[in-house]
């Protein structure tokens, strides 16, 4: 649950991805589903109902210069901050921004990354996951 501070809720410690590890991991070996705003990359949960859900955001020089890059990452963080009970318990998720995600509305990016993760969960948990990708998640150790 997200928690305040200084009056504004915050994505807390716990649920967030650090490291390059943890990404490059998440990347690689997670489910990948692509939309023109964002792309989400998905590990389902491995570590059980006590660990939290935990996200990252990858926002590349091309949606813009330091300042576009860093309100995109605000944006996207907020949003995924009210999706985290969406997320099963133990899951990694990446979510990087394309460059059009810098001059869109934010219903418009919040509906194309409810749109993916929707689309990602649902390949995840079986719901229509295609033969391939549910042996690209059992070659790697990723049971879903």
């Amino acid at each position: 649950m997200p928690f305040p501070v200084g009056g504004v809720r915050v994505l807390p410690p716990e649920n967030r991805l650090r490291g390059a590890r943890d990404y490059r991991s998440t990347v690689r070996r997670g489910v990948r589903v692509g939309r023109p705003l964002v792309v989400v990359h998905l590990i389902p949960g491995t570590d059980g109902r006590d660990s939290p859900a935990r996200v990252g955001f990858v926002v590349g020089r091309n949606v813009g210069g330091a300042v576009v890059r860093n309100a995109v990452r605000r944006r996207l963080r907020h949003l995924l901050r009210d999706r985290l009970e969406r997320l099963p318990a133990g899951s990694q998720v990446v979510v990087r921004a394309q460059p059009e995600a810098a001059s869109v509305p934010g219903h418009t990016l919040s509906r194309d990354l409810d749109d993916a993760l929707d689309h990602a969960l649902s390949r995840v948990h079986g719901d229509g996951v295609r033969s391939a990708d549910r042996s690209k998640l059992r070659r790697r150790g990723v049971r879903g």
